[in-house]
């Protein structure tokens, strides 16, 4: 195995967070896949907009508000750049990627109606759930699911199968937040566009690990959140073609989403402020683009070369722990372990190692379809940045193995 390249001690001195105790112990945050933590770089960003040039964007004349436009501008451009879209009015800023689905779920009520069919993923988050059980409620069309199988990966035939000249939209996660499976999206996308269906990737867990390139994808929607890959809560973006976004009708009403407004008719402003209703995170989209200008002079294939290695070596290490079981073993997958010790709730496992200063996340990950799948409560889940060690993965070995001991 090439051993990775990065100086993660260095890296590691960026987050003011890691250096901090918890419970008296030492921080080892293994809770990624929830939010990743922010580098001071970004935070530096943050704190530099409200000293220096904190204004409302968009019209204004004085020279603060052009700063900060110029600035949420530039950033809106940075995402444009780093997820190879063809236009910057493309990228719709929205609070993070729950915003985004629901956006394109409320639009999409315009041309939906009874007898038609989406599809959906059975390794959904709920985020990618209920909104189009919403949408089918409101247009009579019909929700189907593309099952999964024991490893956590797709069933591709069924999937094939479920399309018919029927299906108009898709909904897919990149990655599962819960089991942490890449699913091939590249083969979702293109059968979904022979049938003629509409396509979103959920891509908030795969966008801190892979580099998606949206034109090659040619994928109609695509969501992330910026808090996932370093920057701050609040602020995400939803891309869709320009074709798409012009079909759909506003989500909200509001000042800037407008060209003119008088009582008795209102036109829209073109893309993207037809989608941007009311004051933005302005602070937010800037970060936005901090964290991404972080992560991109690191090198994302350092960043997934490492965490690979950091993922395969916490498996072999948790696998050795008596009566653990891991689910989610698909052959491609990204840097989330979810597991459990039979015999022990994993609420119970989260409560102990967390006395020893170790976060990790307990529960169903708002994913409980796939719990019910696989007959669980919940899962333990420990999700890895490129900001962790192995040493804290031998940290987590040593905790869960003592919660294992105490509470059987």
């Amino acid at each position: 195995m090439i051993e990775t390249t990065l100086d993660i001690q260095a890296i590691r001195k960026d987050f003011p967070i890691l250096q901090r105790e918890v419970n008296g112990k030492p921080l080892v945050y293994l809770d990624n896949a929830a939010t990743s933590q922010t580098p001071q770089q970004v935070i530096d960003v943050i704190v530099d907009y409200y000293k220096r040039y904190n204004a409302n964007i968009h019209r204004g004349v004085h020279t603060l508000s052009q700063e900060a436009t110029d600035a949420y501008e530039a950033a809106r451009q940075k995402i444009q750049k780093h997820f190879n879209i063809a236009h910057s009015r493309e990228v719709i800023f929205t609070s993070g990627t729950t915003h985004g689905i629901n956006l394109v779920a409320s639009g999409s009520t315009s041309f939906l109606k009874e007898g038609d069919e989406i599809l959906v993923s059975a390794m959904e988050h709920h985020s990618n759930i209920v909104p189009w059980q919403m949408l089918c409620g409101r247009t009579g069309a019909t929700l189907k699911v593309v099952p999964m199988n024991l490893e956590g990966e797709l069933v591709m035939e069924e999937y094939h199968n479920l399309l018919s000249d029927k299906t108009k939209l898709v909904f897919c996660n990149h990655v599962s937040n819960a089991l942490g499976t890449i699913n091939p999206i590249e083969e979702i996308i293109e059968a979904a566009h022979k049938v003629g269906a509409a396509v979103l990737i959920d891509g908030a867990q795969a966008a801190a690990h892979i580099k998606a390139d949206l034109q090659a994808l040619d994928v109609d929607f695509y969501t992330v959140s910026a808090h996932k890959m370093c920057g701050p809560t609040g602020v995400g973006m939803l891309y869709g073609k320009e074709e798409w976004l012009k079909k759909l009708p506003p989500y909200q009403g509001g000042g800037e989403m407008i060209a003119e407004v008088t009582f008795e008719k209102t036109t829209y402003a073109d893309l993207p402020h037809k989608f941007e209703a009311g004051t933005p995170n302005i602070c937010g989209g800037i970060a936005f683009g901090a964290a991404l200008d972080y992560m991109n002079s690191i090198s994302f294939d350092a960043i997934a070369q490492y965490e690979d290695e950091l993922v395969r070596y916490a498996t072999e290490q948790l696998l050795a722990i008596d009566g653990l079981k891991i689910y989610g073993t698909a052959t491609h997958k990204t840097s989330v372990i979810s597991f459990n010790i039979e015999g022990v709730h994993p609420y119970d496992i989260g409560t102990i190692v967390d006395k020893l200063g170790i976060a990790v996340r307990t529960g169903h990950h708002c994913a409980q379809p796939i719990m019910d799948f696989y007959q669980i409560p919940g899962t333990v889940r420990a999700s890895f940045s490129f900001y962790n060690t192995k040493e804290e993965v031998d940290k987590l070995v040593e905790g869960v193995t003592r919660a294992r001991n105490m509470l059987l």
